[in-house]
């Protein structure tokens, strides 16, 4: 899976988390849509991943840190 920098990856979360295109480009496609659908669980979601890529503990689907120095 194609890993992202660490900036783009805080900005794209930050930007168009509600909208779980940060799942998409982490391949994880299901929870995507669900993000899609939902506004990133009404927000709560997105925020969640957001601290969690700041943290760097967000992980595509292969379990790999996605968004890396």
């Amino acid at each position: 899976m194609n890993k992202i920098s660490y900036v783009a990856g805080i900005l794209i979360s930050f930007f168009l988390g509600g909208l779980g295109i940060h799942r998409f480009l982490a391949g994880k496609i299901g929870t995507g849509i669900i993000w899609l659908l939902t506004g990133g669980c009404l927000g709560i979601g997105a925020l969640v991943d957001f601290i969690m890529i700041i943290l760097k503990k967000f992980t595509n689907k292969n379990g790999e840190i996605w968004a890396q120095d």
